[in-house]
C-alpha cells in the first residue's frame, strides 16, 4: 500500500526534524546531548493498515504526554523560555497529529479491510503526499 508507505516515511521525516531542533535548543542553552540506544519497538509488524494507524496515534499520544509532562516540569521551575518552545514548536502540532491519526482510524474502520482499505490508501493518504 504505496499511500501508507509515504505517509509513514512523511511521519519519521518529521519526527526526525522534531528530535534536530530538541538538540539544536539544548545545545543553544549550553546543554550536552547524550545519545542512548533506542531499543526496537515491541510491535514492528501489522496485518492491516487500521492497526498500523492504531499503533502510531498510540505513539502520538503518549509523545504528547511526555511533552505535557516535561512542559509542568519547566513551569514548576519557572522556565519561560522552556514552555513556549514547547508550546510554539510541538505542542501544537502534536494536536494536530492526534487529530489526523484519529480521523484515519474513524475513516479506516469506517471503510473496512480489503477493498476499503486500498481505495482509502489510494484516495486519502495517496492525496496526502
Amino acid at each position: 500500500l504505496p499511500g501508507f508507505s509515504r505517509f509513514f516515511y512523511k511521519c519519521s521525516e518529521e519526527e526526525r526534524t522534531h528530535a534536530l531542533k530538541f538538540i539544536k535548543y539544548q545545545t543553544l542553552r549550553g546543554g550536552r546531548v547524550i545519545f542512548q540506544n533506542i531499543d526496537k519497538p515491541a510491535h514492528d509488524e501489522w496485518g492491516s493498515g487500521l492497526e498500523a494507524m492504531e499503533t502510531a496515534l498510540a505513539l502520538e499520544k503518549s509523545v504528547n504526554q511526555s511533552l505535557l509532562d516535561l512542559h509542568a516540569i519547566a513551569s514548576s521551575h519557572q522556565d519561560a523560555n522552556l514552555t513556549d518552545f514547547l508550546e510554539h514548536e510541538f505542542l501544537e502540532e502534536q494536536i494536530e497529529s492526534i487529530k489526523r491519526l484519529s480521523d484515519y482510524v474513524t475513516n479506516l474502520n469506517r471503510v473496512g479491510a480489503g477493498i476499503g482499505e486500498y481505495l482509502f490508501d489510494r484516495h486519502t493518504l495517496g492525496s496526502d503526499s
